[in-house]
Formats: C-alpha cells, sequence, structure tokens
C-alpha cells in the first residue's frame, strides 16, 4: 500500500519523459525527487515536467542541449543572496532558472534548491503575484489601434494574452522601423493571437519545449 501511494505521487507521462530523454535523465530524475519530496504536484504540460502547488504552476523542468534546467514561474521574488537564479530571457520579469550540468552539481546546491521550492510555496499560500511593469510601460503602435477599431475583437483576444505574451508582441511589433512592416508584423501575428498562442509559442505541436517553439515543425520526419 505505501509502495502505491507513492507511486501515484509521479506523472506517468513525466516517467515517459525522462525515460526518452538522452541528455540529462540521471539530472531530471534527481530534481524531480526533490520537487516532490518538497510538497509539490507533478503533471506534464505544455509537453514537460510541471510542477504545481493547489492550481498554481510553481516550478518548471527541461532537458535543454547545453543544460537541464529547473525554472520557477515567480522566480523572480525568490530570495537569491548569491545571485543563483538567472533570468531565462533579456526580457523575462517574472520566470528565474537554475542551470545543472551534472548531479553532482545538484547536490551540492541542493539545500538552495529545497529552499527555493519551499519560498515558492509560500509565496502561492500567500497570494503574491509579480508586478509586470508593461502593465504600465507597454507603447501599443499606432497601427495595432487602427486594427482594434476595424476589427474590435482582436482588441478582446491582445487583452486575454498573459502579460509577457502582449509584451512579446509589443517588442516585436515596436522592433520594426517602417509603419509597413510594423502592419505586416502584426497582421502576422493576428491567427497566433487569436489562438492565445505568444510570439515565440508552439502552434505545430512538435516542439520538445513546449511551449516555446524550438523549430521542430522543420525537422525531417
Amino acid at each position: 500500500m505505501t509502495r502505491a501511494i507513492e507511486m501515484a505521487k509521479y506523472d506517468p507521462q513525466v516517467t515517459d519523459y525522462i525515460r526518452q530523454d538522452t541528455r540529462w535523465p540521471r539530472e531530471l530524475r534527481t530534481l524531480r525527487s526533490l520537487l516532490i519530496g518538497g510538497g509539490l504536484k507533478e503533471a506534464y504540460k505544455w509537453r514537460a515536467p510541471c510542477y504545481t502547488y493547489g492550481d498554481a504552476n510553481v516550478a518548471m523542468l527541461a532537458s535543454l542541449k547545453q543544460t537541464c534546467t529547473l525554472s520557477f514561474f515567480k522566480g523572480v521574488l525568490l530570495t537569491d543572496p548569491e545571485q543563483m537564479l538567472v533570468a531565462p530571457g533579456k526580457n523575462s520579469q517574472s520566470a528565474r532558472v537554475l542551470r545543472f550540468r551534472s548531479v553532482r552539481e545538484i547536490e551540492a546546491l541542493e539545500s538552495s534548491v529545497q529552499r527555493f521550492i519551499r519560498e515558492a510555496i509560500e509565496i502561492e499560500k500567500s497570494g503574491v503575484s509579480v508586478e509586470f511593469r508593461q502593465k504600465d510601460e507597454l507603447e501599443i503602435p499606432d497601427e495595432l489601434l487602427q486594427m482594434y477599431d476595424q476589427n474590435p475583437r482582436l482588441k478582446a483576444a491582445f487583452d486575454a494574452l498573459t502579460p509577457g505574451r502582449r509584451r512579446g508582441y509589443v517588442l516585436h511589433f515596436n522592433g520594426a522601423k517602417q509603419s509597413k512592416t510594423r502592419l505586416s508584423r502584426i497582421e502576422k501575428s493576428i491567427p497566433r493571437i487569436f489562438e492565445g498562442k505568444g510570439i515565440h509559442d508552439c502552434i505545430c505541436g512538435l516542439s520538445k519545449r513546449m511551449p516555446r517553439c524550438d523549430g521542430s515543425h522543420s525537422s525531417d520526419h
């Protein structure tokens, strides 16, 4: 009975994910044990191991080419005096990542990882959320505002996106110097926006780094 209860903590899809991994299976198993042992529930979301507390997504595991990563959705709120956590991208405001290249590295930081997990759970219990700067700083391009007038549903769909996805699109649109190019970028992005996808999200379902696209759709099968 005890073993049955223990096995129930592990999502079979995550087990398959780790079993099929050829880069960091031992590292993934080690981090998995720490996350579940820390009180998080395991799930398989966006084709990757995800760890939750209540209804909140707390952390994710990923097997990348150079490293195995443990990311915290609200990592920016974690206490990190040694600055071990890093932003996954230059415009990332919430998520923070730990990168590992061996089980030995994980074991050396085990107490810190456990502390991050405990604090991440306490953050969810408290209901604290990340205050995204883009809520006040997003400069919606005129071309998108004009498109809103033509298609009110587009504004509703854009506003329904997560703050990070909205910011990604605005950065993409405003990155074009000419109005014609900005308009072209917006028109090409409309199908994604209506699907609730971000500029870098996978839409083919083949990415191994869901929800982000890793180019798998262009791979030979």
